[in-house]
């Protein structure tokens, strides 16, 4: 109105009201599970004992805690499920929202006795959880997580992107590790352009909001082949988003979250810096030792780089691809 700028409004199809009332209401119940979790691990007896001292014993200062506005689920089986339903709130969305289930005809608390971690979306809204068992339980999942639904797809979302984005923007990098606890941790140390992918192959929307931010792509990974090769699936999609991606192995069999506590925030940026590898060579490098002296895997290594390199095809790339072609060239002889 102010500009005099008309713009044509759609009307919205009767099922795309629909999904916009169920995601607005999904919203507002994940903000009250989130105030009811984060009372729980501050305030009440169960959650400081069991949820807070864990925290802590983790080097996890209360500042930092609040920030990522981390949580505490009761061990008691309807602790939650009666607290939302007394606030009026619809039992098959909280379901949808994966806070409650059905269980022997009556709904129960899905996340009991467990850590809980919000995730938030780009403007600081919480789409869902992570729930997180506190000490070793063999029986039970590590972690229990939101299932999708209109407001929560794990193919788009990276834990941590509303904390640093500025810092990424700032720093025109992204650090990009697998876990929650990495994520806070490093944040806690003054690192903050940093996110997660949640342990899962990178995905071309998560690749997208990075790009949003930055063309820099460095993927911190535990050293231990499991991470090498979780880093290397899913990154020619980088390419093809135009993305430079580096690889930092952290050493000594630790993850980001155990190193920076280990060493320090400015021997762990410093170790980065020293130890980025890049993307393509290093995906060459363990192809062959992979191979050893057999010709036909070599054979293989070949077309594969090749594949790789072709991704590199945007013309102010050009360069970039020559210089792929020369290395690549010298270690395939």
């Amino acid at each position: 109105n102010k500009y005099n700028v008309p713009i044509e409004e759609t009307a919205k199809s009767p099922e795309a009201l629909l999904q916009q009332q169920v995601a607005d209401s999904l919203y507002i119940i994940n903000g009250f599970a989130r105030d009811f979790f984060k009372e729980h691990l501050l305030k009440e007896e169960e959650g400081q004992n069991i949820g807070l001292s864990y925290l802590k014993e983790r080097g996890f200062q209360e500042a930092i805690i609040q920030k990522f506005e981390l949580g505490y689920a009761p061990r008691q089986k309807e602790a939650f499920t009666t607290a939302a339903l007394a606030a009026q709130y619809n039992p098959e969305l909280l379901n949808k929202a994966g806070l409650i289930i059905r269980r022997e005809e009556q709904w129960i608390d899905n996340y009991r006795g467990r850590l809980i971690f919000p995730v938030h979306n780009h403007t600081g809204k919480v789409i869902g959880f992570g729930a997180r068992v506190i000490g070793k339980n063999d029986k039970a999942p590590k972690y229990i997580n939101t299932p999708e639904n209109e407001i929560y797809l794990k193919s788009k979302i990276l834990y941590g992107s509303y904390f640093a984005r500025q810092a990424i923007d700032r720093q025109d990098e992204c650090l990009l590790v697998e876990g929650y606890t990495d994520v806070i941790s490093l944040h806690q140390a003054g690192i903050e352009n940093v996110v997660a992918s949640g342990g899962t192959s990178l995905t071309t929307d998560q690749l997208r909001l990075i790009r949003k931010y930055t063309n820099n792509l460095t993927i911190l990974y535990d050293g231990d082949p499991a991470g090498v090769k979780a880093a290397l699936r899913g990154l020619d999609l980088a390419l093809d988003e135009g993305l430079n991606v580096k690889l930092v192995l952290i050493p000594d069999n630790e993850d980001p979250d155990s190193y920076v506590k280990k060493v320090g925030a400015p021997a762990f940026i410093e170790f980065i810096k020293n130890n980025r590898k890049d993307f393509i060579l290093f995906q060459l490098e363990i192809a062959l030792k992979d191979a050893d002296n057999d010709l036909n895997k070599k054979s293989a290594i070949v077309n594969q780089i090749a594949d790789t390199i072709s991704r590199i095809n945007k013309t102010e790339e050009f360069t970039k691809r020559q210089e792929y072609i020369k290395r690549v060239s010298e270690i395939l002889k």
